[in-house]
């Protein structure tokens, strides 16, 4: 008895260390809490994360554990990039936002335009039949496909009475990014900068690959298996994040 005891507390040993493994170097699971990024992100989405993409820092293992201060086998991130970060503010929560602005960028908003480097981010308006959230509230919005400068294009909604028509100029610091919400009147982002501001490259845990399951959590919660007929976004099951 005494044997087979030790036999499975080994095994659940070795369990737990491949799983870290899997969740520290290739891909970690991430849940989609709030509406600022819809309406490409919803809530209730949940997502796969590939922790490879940028290489390895402390904050790609469970709790950051601070045993190292650099981030090896580093690649940089592209504009437009849906990526997992640690805020500043306590290097501990997390969020996930588009990257929006490279080491020594300069971004600002004129008159609801993005701009980036004092060039206009070149959008589309168009019709999206989604309803967008901020909270419980539902936005009158308009909605824009966004395209970069390195061709990279996504939805982007905006109040039609917006609250960020205007901002100051934001100059990305060496070694930080900067990022946005594409719900972009209901996302505290690196605009805010005594919250968020502007992003360590080290801060980056992972690029968001795949939504592998989604439900509408006003119809039934993860949990209530016996709802998932009518909770689940079959549409949105295992689509490529953009």
């Amino acid at each position: 008895m005494k044997k087979k005891i030790i036999e499975n507390v080994k095994t659940l040993i070795y369990a737990l260390i491949i799983a870290i493994i899997i969740r520290s170097l290739f891909f970690q699971p991430f849940y989609i809490p709030s509406s600022s990024m819809e309406p490409n992100l919803l809530i209730g989405d949940r997502l796969f994360v590939s922790k490879y993409s940028y290489g390895y820092s402390r904050h790609s293992f469970p709790f950051s554990p601070n045993i190292f201060d650099k981030r090896y086998f580093a690649k940089r991130p592209e504009l437009g990039d849906v990526i997992v970060f640690k805020t500043p503010a306590d290097n501990r929560t997390d969020y996930i936002k588009r990257l929006m602005g490279l080491p020594g960028d300069l971004i600002q908003i004129l008159d609801g335009d993005l701009y980036i480097n004092n060039k206009k981010i070149n959008r589309e308006k168009i019709n999206i039949d989604d309803e967008i959230y901020c909270g419980r509230e539902i936005l009158d919005i308009d909605a824009y496909k966004e395209t970069l400068p390195n061709k990279k294009n996504y939805v982007a909604v905006y109040r039609k009475n917006g609250t960020m028509k205007n901002t100051d100029k934001f100059i990305v610091p060496k070694d930080h990014y900067f990022f946005l919400g594409d719900n972009r009147d209901c996302s505290k982002d690196s605009r805010f900068l005594s919250s968020v501001g502007y992003v360590k490259f080290e801060n980056l845990v992972g690029k968001a690959r795949l939504i592998f399951f989604s439900s509408d959590k006003k119809k039934g919660t993860f949990i209530e298996f016996w709802k998932w007929n009518k909770s689940i976004r079959k549409s949105r099951l295992f689509t490529k994040i953009k």
